[in-house]
């Protein structure tokens, strides 16, 4: 019999599939590997369920995105999670957090944590200048938790932040049961580490939560090569004046005549954005001239 599911979990060689019929245990077929693809948690997938040997999938289909550390594919919102204080808000490590997903065809939502601590309102005012849906969040505010529930709605999303900053209190705020699968995640990945890492897949209402281990910025950028050429259209606010620009080639960095650079100058665009832009732009440089 094939069914078409998704991946939920991924471990020690055995994928976990959640299909209309229930959750089955599969092998990944042979040809896989000779084509160099392992199946990821988000996959959508074709297997065989087979009452005489082991489940195999057969087919994984065309994703939309994928990342190789977590192994995940097919994320819809990488989420954001920044605090006011303690640690301190980073606005070049959000800014490259925001490329990285859009450079992935993933929407990128920050989601602000510890109003009660500080102040929200620079970090609300910096990413009111983008496209970016921007959230602060108490934990204890239920509506908090119901608006992000509802925007979450039907999607597939990735939780991402510094230490501290409150991801996994806004995940347990979101999935309170999902404490004790965090728990018992780690514990696993302590006994065996010299395992692959894993990401794992829960339902929360309507959504689906995608809960990884050590999920961040380094790991995410290790596989991401940006070259300077490509970073303008990775900040979406620049989209807009790109081609007002007075110069072909246009660097947005000091040129003049920059559309883009008047538009920082009035305010319509966020100096912090286009201080993170500058810096990902020497980065982008040095990239391109190792890899010529």
């Amino acid at each position: 019999m094939k069914i078409e599911g998704l991946i939920t979990k991924g471990i020690g060689g055995f994928y976990y599939v959640e299909t209309p019929e229930g959750l089955f245990e599969c092998k990944a077929k042979g040809k896989f590997r000779k084509q160099k693809l392992s199946p990821l948690a988000g996959d959508k997938v074709t297997i065989s369920v087979n009452e005489a040997s082991e489940n195999t999938i057969d087919e994984i289909h065309e994703r939309k995105n994928f990342l190789i550390r977590p192994p995940v594919a097919n994320i819809d919102i990488l989420v954001i999670v920044v605090s006011t204080c303690e640690p301190n808000p980073n606005a070049l490590v959000i800014d490259k957090m925001t490329v990285l997903a859009e450079k992935n065809n993933i929407e990128p939502v920050i989601v602000i944590t510890k109003n009660d601590l500080g102040s929200s309102e620079e970090l609300k005012d910096i990413y009111s200048k983008t496209p970016y849906k921007v959230f602060t969040v108490s934990y204890n505010n239920e509506c908090d938790i119901k608006n992000l529930k509802e925007y979450f709605k039907g999607k597939l999303v990735a939780f991402t932040g510094n230490s501290g900053v409150g991801k996994s209190t806004l995940l347990n705020a979101l999935c309170p049961s999902l404490n004790l699968a965090t728990a018992d995640i780690s514990e696993k990945l302590g006994r065996g580490r010299h395992t692959t890492r894993h990401a794992e897949i829960f339902p929360v209402d309507d959504a689906l939560i995608i809960d990884t281990a050590g999920f961040s910025s380094v790991d995410f950028a290790a596989f991401s090569v940006i070259l300077k050429e490509e970073l303008q259209y990775l900040f979406p606010e620049f989209d807009e004046y790109i081609p007002s620009c007075r110069f072909t080639g246009c660097a947005h960095v000091c040129d003049k005549g920059c559309k883009v650079l008047e538009k920082v100058e009035d305010g319509t665009i966020s100096r912090s954005r286009h201080e993170s832009y500058i810096s990902l732009y020497n980065d982008a440089k040095n990239i391109k001239e190792n890899y010529s």
